[in-house]
C-alpha cells in the first residue's frame, strides 16, 4: 500500500525537541478505523479529524474495547444498564460523526491487559476492515495514569504487526492488511495535525451524546446550560492548543507513524 499523501505542508515548531517539523492534513482515507479504550475516547480525542474525513466520503469504523462499566462516581449505579446505556451513546455519537459500524468488544473496564487475546481480536478487525488509517491511544505517553489506556495503545500498535504479518494469527481466516498510517491521539511528541476547522461543533455535539459522563468526565452539573457551555469552551481551547502547533486555529494533533 502506498505512503499516505499529506497536504505538503509542515510547520516548524518551537517547543518540540530538536524543532522537528508537523506536518498537516493527510490525504483523505478511503476508510478509517479508530480504536478506543472506552465510549468517549474516540469523540474526545480524534472527533473533528473522523468529522471532517466523514464529509469527504471516507467510511468511518469504531471499535471499543472495554465495556465503560466503571464510567460513575455513583456507588449504587447499576453497572449492567451503565453499559447498555453507554453503548446506545457510542452509537449516537458515531452517527453524528458520520456514521459507520461500531464495534464492542466488552472487556473489564480498568481491567485490559495487552494479551495474546485482545491482540487476536483486533488484528481480526483490522482485517476485516481493512483500514487505510488507524487512530488510538500513545502508549509511550509519559506519566498516564490509566492503565487501560497504555494497554489500547500497546494493542492496537501489536495488533498492527499481527495483521500485516500472515503468521500471527493464521486461524482467522483473513488475508494480512498492512495500514498506510497510524495516528496516535494525545501523543507525547506530536508530529501532525489535523485543520478540523468547520467541523468543531460536530465533535462537541458528539461528546455530548456521552450523557453518562457529563458528571464525571466533562464537569457539567446535570441540567445546567451553563455547565454545558463551559464544556464546548474547553473542547474549543484545547482544539486551538493543538492548531497552534501547525498555525492554524482548530486542530487535532497526532503522532503519525507511517513505517509500518
Amino acid at each position: 500500500m502506498s505512503t499516505p499523501e499529506t497536504s505538503g505542508r509542515t510547520v516548524p515548531v518551537n517547543d518540540l525537541p530538536e524543532r522537528r517539523a508537523v506536518s498537516v492534513d493527510l490525504t483523505t482515507p478511503t476508510s478509517v478505523l479508530a480504536i478506543g479504550a472506552h465510549p468517549d475516547d474516540i469523540e474526545f480525542c480524534c472527533g473533528g479529524t473522523l468529522a471532517k474525513w466523514a464529509a469527504s466520503g471516507a467510511a468511518l469504523h469504531h471499535l471499543v474495547i472495554t465495556d465503560g462499566a466503571k464510567g460513575t462516581w455513583d456507588p449504587h449505579r447499576d453497572v449492567v444498564a451503565l453499559v447498555a446505556q453507554r453503548q446506545q451513546e457510542q452509537r449516537r455519537a458515531a452517527a453524528l460523526l458520520g456514521g459507520g459500524d461500531v464495534v464492542f468488544l466488552e472487556r473489564t473496564d480498568g481491567e485490559l491487559r495487552n494479551g495474546v487475546a485482545e491482540r487476536w481480536d483486533v488484528s481480526r478487525w483490522i482485517r476485516r476492515i481493512r483500514p487505510d488509517v488507524v487512530l488510538g491511544h500513545d502508549p509511550w505517553r509519559r506519566y498516564r495514569l490509566h492503565p487501560d489506556h497504555r494497554h489500547a495503545g500497546f494493542i492496537v500498535t501489536d495488533a498492527i504487526v499481527a495483521a500485516r504479518d500472515p503468521h500471527y494469527f493464521a486461524d482467522q481466516g483473513l488475508a494480512p492488511h498492512r495500514p498506510s498510517a497510524l495516528l496516535l491521539w494525545e501523543a507525547d511528541e506530536p508530529n501532525h495535525v489535523e485543520d478540523v476547522s468547520g467541523h468543531t461543533e460536530t465533535k462537541v455535539a458528539a461528546l455530548l451524546a456521552h450523557e453518562s459522563q457529563f458528571e464525571s468526565t466533562m464537569g457539567i452539573e446535570e441540567g445546567t446550560s451553563a455547565g454545558v457551555d463551559e464544556f464546548a469552551r474547553r473542547v474549543h481551547r484545547q482544539l486551538a492548543e493543538h492548531g497552534a502547533l501547525a498555525g492554524i486555529a482548530q486542530g487535532e494533533s497526532f503522532h503519525l507513524v507511517t513505517d509500518m
